[in-house]
């Protein structure tokens, strides 16, 4: 059976009903798309707060601001500020204990790990020393979590704190302590902001790499496994000014 149309044309019944089903289901898929859906923007973070804020009906302004300023950082920023200088590689756990002991923390000293990736070295200072602060800088967020993370299950979340920063722009001036595990390359890069930053006394304390032609004052062999890994330690001097 065919069903006459007014131009004169004709179309089959079956025909007519398919043309139907697939407008009635476009109609039913635009339907559905929240308003804030409508296109992707570049960059996600806050963008894609604003546009689950829009689609539940609520101010994106107030779903933002019930967010922590740390947890507001992390969601606008999902990557790395930039690709990291050096891969993370754990420092071993008889290696950390040798950098706290020879950095001589005491009551009032301020701990900056630079490159903390999972914050073990800024935690074990703080579960060590009661009177410390302790902090964290790294550039990769994943790795702000897990150090986060394992703060607060240290128990010292109110005296550590991790910022996903880049070391050459980060400000540690407060620091009376620093730690590294970097490489040589970074460690002579940082060297120029470590002496001109940092106050006279400050201790540095580089995991495996040293600091170009400034000469330590310290160097610590630590066993680990059939080889060892060694400690660095040096001292800002006053004049800010190292020999040759």
């Amino acid at each position: 059976m065919r069903d006459e149309l007014k131009d004169g044309s004709s179309l089959s019944s079956a025909s007519c009903l398919a043309v139907s089903r697939v407008a009635l289901l476009c109609c039913l898929m635009l339907a559905c798309v929240p308003e804030g859906f409508a296109g992707a923007e570049p960059g996600g973070g806050a963008a894609s707060l604003a546009r689950v804020a829009t689609a539940k009906g609520k101010s994106p302004s107030r779903a933002a601001a019930r967010l922590s300023p740390q947890r507001r950082r992390v969601a606008q920023s999902k990557k790395p500020a930039r690709k990291p200088d050096v891969i993370f590689v754990p420092t071993p756990t008889e290696t950390v204990e040798e950098m706290l002991r020879l950095a001589a923390l005491k009551e009032g000293d301020v701990l900056y790990d630079l490159g903390s990736g999972d914050g073990r070295i800024p935690i074990t200072a703080a579960e060590r020393h009661a009177g410390v602060r302790a902090v964290g800088i790294e550039i990769d967020p994943e790795l702000i979590k897990v150090a986060e993370e394992g703060a607060r299950r240290a128990g010292v979340s109110d005296r550590v704190r991790f910022r996903q920063e880049d070391l050459f722009r980060a400000d540690f001036r407060e620091a009376t302590v620093v730690t590294l595990y970097l490489s040589d390359r970074l460690n002579v890069l940082l060297r120029p902001k470590l002496l001109r930053e940092l106050r006279p006394g400050t201790r540095i304390i580089s995991h495996d790499f040293r600091m170009g032609v400034w000469k330590p004052e310290q160097t610590v062999r630590v066993p680990w496994k059939s080889l060892y890994r060694t400690v660095y330690v040096w001292t800002v001097p006053k004049g800010r000014r190292i020999g040759r």
